[in-house]
């Protein structure tokens, strides 16, 4: 694991192919934890692409991957860009692997983007809270663990209105229970 610090070449690499193509994308997953107060170590990196322009520049950016230095399998790429999956990348030289979702999760979630300093001098666009806590609770729905506890930290320093858009959108999925459940627990538990 390493701390978000460590990401900022790999990330800065993958920016540059991004938009030189103008595929719009947003950071999303344990990175964006650190724009939310939460810093943490994680994994890898996970970024949401714009599957219409990712599917309509798809050859151009497999080359530009390849030639920004990124290892993937190129099968499994070219079948995730064509039916909205998600992709993985690998930055041999920093062992860093990146997770590229060619969809959203959440409807709308990269119109919602926001553009928040990551690192000093790198802005780039980031999950709203509001989609980061809703995908948080896809995941949980999913049977993701580590999800509980960074759903439950979103929301305590979320706004009035980034609460309520959550419940209202965790009624229309059927998910209220679940989040009531989720926010009901303790951050004992997950120690």
């Amino acid at each position: 694991m390493l701390p978000a610090e460590g990401f900022q070449p790999t990330l800065q690499e993958l920016v540059d192919v991004l938009d030189r193509l103008g595929i719009r994308f947003h950071l999303t997953g344990g990175i964006v934890s650190v724009v939310y107060g939460e810093p943490r170590m994680t994994q890898d990196v996970d970024v949401v692409l714009d599957p219409q322009r990712t599917a309509d520049v798809a050859e151009e950016f497999l080359r530009s991957l390849e030639t920004a230095g990124f290892h993937f399998e190129g099968e499994t790429a070219q079948r995730a860009i064509r039916h909205g999956e998600m992709f993985q990348l690998l930055d041999i030289e920093r062992v860093i692997k990146l997770d590229l979702y060619v969809r959203c999760l959440i409807p709308g979630e990269l119109e919602r983007s926001v553009r928040a300093e990551l690192f000093p001098g790198m802005t780039i666009p980031v999950v709203a809270r509001a989609d980061a806590a809703l995908s948080k609770l896809i995941w949980i729905d999913r049977g993701s663990h580590r999800s509980r506890r960074d759903l439950r930290r979103l929301l305590d320093t979320a706004s009035v209105e980034e609460r309520n858009i959550v419940l209202a959108t965790a009624d229309s999925m059927g998910l209220s229970e679940l989040l009531d459940d989720v926010l009901s627990e303790s951050d004992e538990i997950d120690a």
